[in-house]
């Protein structure tokens, strides 16, 4: 448990220690704290869980007061379509995990690692996206705010 407290710090420290202007360290912080939130399919709080969806626009909410629609789909078609080498923190990443595309998201941290609600029975974690499974399902990303 230690160990994923020292990650959480050190992630923290990475991801707001020369913030891009378009972001807000607060973002960050919203999206680390829901680690180790339980799933729940139509899950928007930390209270009642997450789903993938629930979580980037709850963060989005209490980060910046944007309302996103909780649906991976929809958040998919909102703000600017940006190549993946061109991620920063706070942008949304998309994967096709449902055999459809844009069917999950997660919150892009910095150093190709990424926040999401993985499935039923799981909790909010982070993932390399350099993983293979990740890899084969990449969808896009896309930057809500600038």
């Amino acid at each position: 448990m230690r160990c994923n407290y020292l990650f959480f710090g050190i992630l923290i420290l990475s991801a707001c220690a020369a913030p891009p202007p378009h972001r807000n360290p607060e973002m960050v912080f919203q999206a680390l704290a829901s680690a180790g939130v339980p799933y729940r399919r139509g899950g928007d709080s930390r209270e009642n869980g997450f789903d993938c969806s629930g979580l980037v626009a709850h963060v989005y909410r209490e980060a910046f007061g944007i309302q996103l629609p909780h649906n991976a789909l929809a958040q998919s078609r909102m703000g600017k379509r940006i190549a993946q080498s061109q991620l920063q923190a706070g942008d949304l990443v998309f994967y096709n995990t449902e055999r459809r595309p844009y069917s999950h998201v997660g919150i892009f941290l910095g150093d190709n690692r990424f926040i999401h609600a993985p499935r039923p029975g799981s909790a909010v974690r982070v993932e390399n996206m350099g993983g293979s499974y990740w890899i084969r399902r990449y969808d896009g990303a896309r930057r809500i705010i600038d």
